[in-house]
């Protein structure tokens, strides 16, 4: 193999290691992959044994609500951390992602103990927020390093890397579902993220990480931050919240709604996925070369609509794969496809621009998360009136004293409401088939989507 491929050399002469640099971005991903199948997995575990037995009428959105602060804090520490790529370093950065995602999945792990000093909504939520800024930092760090090491190939590298994130859905789903057969509980399963924390830091020492391509270029912070005024980023930029909540919303759902609707473990759903996901990203580049990346937007929007549709109406373990394989076909370029045509179209935004598209698509789930859990307990509410009378939290407090028939009732309750959410979401990706439609035929007219390249010294 030669050195050209093997290196990337940047404006000064100095040469790095693509194939490690490539290898730790790969390994930090699967990180915060394997933080979120195993969160989603364990989010009945975490409602049960903590928000249940004092809560039960709100459970669903107190939950969301904790679950949900990961994205905010994973908004805000790309918004922060990509800018700062430049002036910190991507190498510190990704150190610091290492140190929060121990940090963080140990709070969590220890919570009942934590509780005797904060309570234990406030020690969750601390847990959820430290892991959700380490993968933040992770995507701040990653996307403009791999834009930057592959500057005539952005929208297919950046699908094969992000081939990765549901790579680590897969480990930590298949990690969880072996686990769950050996009785383990929560804690267990999160103490496994520690193993590929540890690895990336490991490889980190004595790395050296290069410029990012807008430094490199000569592109001023004015010019940068100028990027993010021109209009058609910021259509992608709203685009990409609705984006993000198609796919990473009802992703941290699929587990506990898909386990009471299909009738067998739900993760088993979220790894068949992210297996789909994990082949189809590394084959995006013949397919956006030949439907154009919008085109392959749009065309995404369509399936993850009709997949969520398919997925709220899903009653057995066929229909539910039937329906999970349309939305995980749709849902898989979303995020990468968008993250490559913003760094095609303006790449004189470099880092940041990539950081508030980041922050967009998980300000957006931060919002999405806990009230797909208000839809959740509110047709709960209705379900619970239409078929027995009553009311969740009075099933509750009847389970709880093992009143015959009452945990039958609970689960049947939860299985009538699940669905919903489902069906809110899918309204989200429908929304986007105008704008992308609309965006995609005035490519064509104009004679096809043309992605702009930055030359060393540019200003």
């Amino acid at each position: 193999m030669s050195t050209q491929t093997t290196h990337h050399v940047d404006h000064t002469g100095a040469s790095y290691e693509k194939g490690k640099l490539f290898v730790l971005s790969v390994i930090a991903l699967v990180t915060a992959g394997m933080v979120f199948s195993i969160r989603a997995e364990i989010i009945p575990e975490l409602k049960n044994t903590f928000f249940m037995p004092t809560n039960a009428a709100h459970a669903a959105e107190l939950i969301g609500s904790v679950a949900g602060v990961a994205f905010l804090a994973f908004a805000v520490s790309i918004f922060i951390g990509s800018p700062l790529c430049d002036y910190l370093g991507m190498g510190r950065l990704m150190a610091l992602s290492c140190l929060l995602f121990i940090v963080g999945s140990l709070t969590t792990i220890f919570a009942a103990q934590l509780s005797s000093t904060l309570p234990v909504y406030w020690v969750l939520w601390f847990g959820m927020a430290t892991v959700g800024l380490a993968h933040g930092l992770v995507e701040a760090v990653i996307n403009p390093l791999v834009a930057t090491l592959y500057p005539d190939d952005k929208t297919h590298k950046l699908n094969v890397l992000h081939a990765w994130w549901p790579g680590g859905l897969m480990i930590g789903g298949l990690l969880s579902f072996g686990l769950n057969s050996l009785g383990a509980g929560f804690q267990v399963k999160l103490a496994t993220i520690l193993v590929p924390a540890i690895v990336f830091g490991l490889m980190l020492i004595g790395t050296r990480f290069p410029p990012t391509e807008r430094v490199a270029a000569g592109v001023s912070s004015k010019a940068m931050i100028g990027e993010a005024y021109r209009p058609m980023f910021i259509v992608l930029f709203l685009a990409m919240f609705l984006t993000a909540a198609s796919e990473l919303a009802p992703n941290q759902w699929v587990g506990d709604m898909l386990s009471k609707t299909l009738g067998f473990n739900g993760i088993l759903v979220l790894v068949y996925v992210s297996m789909l996901m994990f082949v189809m990203r590394h084959f995006a580049g013949p397919i956006a070369h030949k439907l154009s990346p919008i085109g392959l937007l749009w065309t995404s929007c369509l399936l993850a609509s009709a997949g969520l549709l398919l997925l709220s109406y899903a009653d057995n373990p066929v229909t539910g794969i039937l329906a999970a394989t349309v939305w995980g076909t749709g849902v898989c370029y979303m995020w990468p496809t968008m993250l490559g045509v913003t760094s095609e179209l303006f790449p004189r935004g470099g880092a940041f621009l990539l950081g508030i598209m980041g922050s967009a698509g998980n300000l957006s789930i931060y919002f999405v998360l806990p009230a797909m859990g208000r839809i959740y307990d509110h047709y709960s509410q209705i379900k619970a009136q239409e078929m027995f009378s009553t009311s969740v939290k009075a099933l509750a407090a009847q389970a709880e004293a093992r009143a015959p028939g009452a945990v039958d009732q609970m689960n049947a309750v939860f299985k009538a409401a699940a669905p919903y959410a489902f069906r809110w979401v899918a309204i989200l990706p429908a929304i986007l088939l105008v704008v992308f439609g609309v965006w995609w035929l005035a490519d064509r007219a104009r004679g096809g989507y043309r992605a702009e390249r930055l030359e060393t010294g540019a200003n």
